[in-house]
């Protein structure tokens, strides 16, 4: 029974010592944007004091209330939790003092997750002036953010490594340097879902006001409007259309005269009829191709090719092929013409 009473006035003298410990920070939480009715995750490293983790989680529950809730996770097993996405209104990761650790792009994607869209991300991290194979330097953080997802990223606060944070970031990355400093940003996750999508109305043309009609004055329109009335009322004088026409609109135009002065002609060009030509010279140049092709063909002297070879000559082009009609167009290849 005394060993018991002993060991509980040494927990309570260990609970004492955190709680008026340096490593811990008093910050108020109304001044990181949390709320009455927030779902808080908070998100904590080793070695973090088992006093100063509980403080904290009593101080987050007396401002978010009984509609709220604080969740506290170890960040080694962050992406081993069952939280569901888009969750949290509020993550707060690394923020005691007596821990420091790095968070990977794995971690800022899984906070990015269980965030609510809009949500707001406060973490602390130890970073160097100097890019290094361990510690990354403040703008390095601030863009590992942004390619997680988030935005409105921007740096808070910057202060010094204690002396336990130091020791506990050298023990996680093996990290060996003095130029260290511990900073404070702050992030919000977009008001939208991850993997939303939304259609982009793009127009690249100007759109042209239509111009306005201009006001018809009655009287006019009255003028030019013929009713059914109109047809049966003595003061209104039609006009046949056939009058309209002499005996020159009536006589069949000459074809030549229908031809253009230039058409089909031209400084050192062929004559083409145009596409769909009504002025006869498609037709024009179609007879000439024909007589072209007749006055081609080969003429026979003794008039017997036709009759086959009995009755052709030694050097007849059309030896060896078989008899044809009078006028009949024989092509002949090109072998048969040179051995002719």
């Amino acid at each position: 029974m005394r060993e018991t009473s002993r060991f509980k006035y040494r927990l309570y003298r260990i609970d004492r010592s955190f709680q008026t410990s340096p490593l811990f920070s008093h910050e108020s939480m109304a001044d990181l944007g949390i709320k009455a009715g927030d779902k808080v995750l908070f998100v904590w490293a080793q070695p973090s004091a088992p006093a100063a983790l509980k403080q904290r989680a009593e101080e987050l529950a007396a401002i978010v209330g009984e509609d709220g809730r604080v969740s506290m996770e170890n960040m080694e097993r962050l992406l081993m939790s069952s939280h569901s996405a888009s969750t949290f209104d509020c993550v707060l990761s690394c923020l005691l003092a007596d821990s420091s650790s790095v968070h990977s792009s794995e971690t800022l994607a899984e906070l990015a997750r269980v965030l609510k869209p809009g949500g707001k991300l406060v973490l602390d991290e130890a970073v160097t002036g100097a890019e290094t194979q361990d510690v990354r330097t403040a703008e390095k953080l601030m863009s590992a953010l942004k390619l997680s997802g988030f935005e409105s990223v921007h740096e808070v606060t910057k202060t010094e490594l204690t002396t336990e944070a130091l020791s506990s970031l050298r023990t996680t990355t093996g990290y060996q340097g003095n130029t260290l400093s511990r900073v404070r940003i702050s992030a919000s996750k977009p008001s939208f879902e991850v993997g939303s999508s939304s259609q982009i109305k793009l127009s690249f043309g100007k759109k042209t006001p239509k111009p306005e009609k201009p006001a018809l004055d009655p009287n006019t329109v009255k003028m030019w409007t013929l009713s059914a009335n109109d047809m049966d009322d003595d003061n209104v004088d039609l006009v046949d259309s056939d009058a309209l026409l002499d005996e020159e609109d009536l006589k069949k135009p000459d074809p030549a005269s229908l031809k253009a002065p230039s058409c089909g002609e031209g400084a050192g060009k062929k004559k083409k009829a145009c596409k769909d030509c009504t002025c006869g010279l498609a037709e024009d140049l179609e007879q000439e191709s024909k007589g072209k092709q007749t006055t081609n063909m080969a003429k026979s002297a003794c008039g017997s090719c036709y009759l086959g070879d009995a009755f052709r000559c030694a050097s007849c082009p059309y030896l060896g092929m078989p008899a044809f009609k009078p006028g009949e167009k024989i092509v002949l290849d090109n072998k048969t013409l040179t051995d002719a």
